[in-house]
């Protein structure tokens, strides 16, 4: 374990706490932390790399990219040490520019994934998607199709959401792309769907009431959030007392090429991390299987997860 002197020198120089200050905010590339500091880029990397060797930041690669975060799961951050750190920024008259700058960051950084889907808007049945397998979904409509008030979570054109509203109650579609609810409202309105709803939202702030959801899916979402797992918290919130939550996704892969073809932010994930997600957020009765295997390289596989919110159902 590093040293508490250590550290203290390390916290004791502006840049590195102010790198850190973001950091506890939220993961950060080389490139996100230059435009919100605008310093140079061996600048930074020399105090990233001081701060990753005090144990301070651990890193990951993504695509291109190395991802910095605050901390470490073998060795948190003690107690004592964030105190400091609070501190310590409460001096720093950079602080809420710099605050304000991560915003700025991180909205353009959903902005560049919400281009991708606006230019696709119409275009995803006669487009290539990995893991989106008409097997898939029909494994899941086989285990849940009574009339209930459903919530089709990062929905697209809601390809999926009309083929749930033959049967749902009522169906919300949720995106966070624009030209993908207008698209998805006007093939609704075209085909009479009136029990079809289309909202645009966020995966981790879906635009819907707490305890009004009988059924929440996830198909082939999960790995655009930034943040999956609170966009399963939020499947929960919006989820009535005995609701159930279903997740299709990818399998964990190696095809970085995803990034930038799909605008994928994870490379799909493990069966126990979906798990892990599910059960943060307070489901039971999980479920997990394999649905489906693609024939053609690089042979995405898919994933249905489902769990069931604490209740009963009235």
């Amino acid at each position: 374990m590093s040293s508490i002197l250590n550290s203290l020198r390390l916290i004791a120089d502006p840049t590195r706490l102010r790198i850190l200050a973001l950091l506890r905010l939220e993961d950060l590339n080389v490139v996100e932390l230059q435009e919100i500091l605008g310093m140079g880029q061996s600048r930074i990397s020399s105090h990233l790399s001081l701060l990753r060797a005090g144990k301070l930041v651990t890193d990951r690669r993504s695509g291109k990219n190395i991802i910095y975060t605050f901390g470490s799961e073998e060795e948190p951050v003690e107690p004592k040490l964030l105190q400091l750190i609070d501190l310590a920024c409460g001096d720093l008259p950079e602080h809420a520019d710099d605050a304000a700058s991560l915003g700025l960051a991180l909205k353009r950084r959903r902005d560049k994934t919400r281009s991708y889907f606006d230019a696709l808007a119409g275009k995803f049945g006669k487009t290539y998607c990995p893991g989106r397998s008409w097997k898939a979904l029909a494994e899941s409509l086989l285990k849940l199709m009574p009339a209930w008030d459903v919530a089709d979570l990062g929905a697209g054109e809601g390809t999926f959401s009309q083929l749930l509203a033959q049967r749902a109650r009522h169906v919300i579609a949720v995106d966070n792309s624009e030209k993908m609810v207008e698209f998805g409202a006007g093939v609704a309105r075209e085909n009479g769907f009136a029990n079809l709803e289309y909202r645009l939202g966020d995966l981790e702030e879906p635009p819907i009431d707490s305890d009004s959801i009988d059924i929440a899916f996830l198909s082939q979402a999960l790995h655009h959030a930034e943040h999956p797992g609170r966009a399963i918290a939020a499947a929960w919130r919006i989820l009535k007392p005995g609701g159930r939550i279903v997740v299709l996704d990818l399998l964990k892969h190696s095809f970085e090429e995803a990034r930038e073809l799909y605008a994928d932010r994870w490379l799909g994930f493990s069966e126990l991390e979906i798990s892990r997600f599910l059960e943060s957020a307070g489901f039971v009765d999980i479920e997990i299987s394999l649905v489906d295997r693609e024939a053609d390289t690089p042979h995405f596989q898919t994933v249905m997860a489902i769990g069931t919110k604490c209740g009963s159902r009235e």
